[in-house]
């Protein structure tokens, strides 16, 4: 299917300028990765196969980036001496990157099967810098195909790609989310019932560890008094023992 793309086009080319048109879109990579678009990269499609009829092993292939309103007025370079550098994309909208060799996009090539723009942090100068994308653009890319009497082919130009827009800090609201007034509700509601439910069971086990004491305490031994030792003075429920037993009788114990 590509080489019949590649021939068509070959059936259109300009003779005078002698540059073949392909009718290959480039475009994003289809499947589902994490950062295929972020504030300063994104990935494209690998294309495979359709430079194979016009390429030579000397050919290499690039890719231009302009900014989508500047890529109708973007030049082809003539030559590898007047490619567009990465620096000069703020004043010319436009330069040229990711230099590889034609086999490198062959049918059979190996390699990865996506090409991710401006992935380059350590790009310092020279004209095939990957650098990072300094604004969300949006951009239009096409490869195109040089040889050593210049170029040889080009792609059509991509749909604009938009980059993500990094929130700014001043936009970033600082206060928690306001719960709404029935989600309020309902908390108040649970936190209630949850009240309740630790009181019931508090005096649930209150009861069954006080009931035990207090019948235990009121089977000891009967206290006395004899002639010569005053009556003692009235004994204080332990704590735990409040919650409802029967107080223990002061004073003597009736005799039979």
């Amino acid at each position: 299917m590509e080489l019949l793309r590649v021939l068509l086009a070959l059936a259109g080319m300009d003779a005078a300028a002698g540059l073949a048109l392909l009718l290959y879109v480039p475009r994003l990579a289809p499947d589902a990765m994490p950062g295929k678009v972020t504030a300063t990269t994104f990935v494209l499609e690998r294309p495979r196969c359709i430079f194979d009829p016009l390429a030579n092993a000397s050919d290499a292939v690039w890719l231009a980036v302009a900014f989508a309103d500047a890529s109708t007025a973007f030049k082809n370079p003539t030559s590898r001496a007047e490619v567009p550098p990465y620096e000069g994309l703020p004043s010319a909208r436009a330069y040229m990157t990711l230099e590889m060799a034609a086999a490198a996009y062959g049918c059979s090539a190996p390699g990865a099967a996506v090409l991710r723009v401006g992935g380059d942090t350590a790009c310092h100068g020279g004209a095939p810098c990957n650098g990072p994308l300094p604004s969300p653009g949006p951009y239009r890319v096409k490869f195109l195909l040089m040889g050593c009497s210049g170029p040889k082919a080009e792609t059509k130009w991509s749909d604009p790609i938009l980059l993500r827009r990094a929130r700014s800090l001043s936009t970033i609201d600082p206060t928690p989310a306001r719960r709404s007034s029935t989600a309020v509700i309902i908390a108040a509601i649970l936190a209630s019932l949850g009240a309740a439910l630790a009181v019931a069971m508090l005096g649930a086990v209150g009861t069954q560890v006080c009931v035990p004491l207090c019948h235990r305490d009121l089977g000891a031994h009967l206290p006395y008094r004899t002639h010569h030792v005053p009556p003692a003075l009235p004994h204080t429920l332990p704590p735990a023992c409040i919650c409802g037993c029967t107080p223990r009788p002061h004073g003597p114990w009736p005799t039979k």
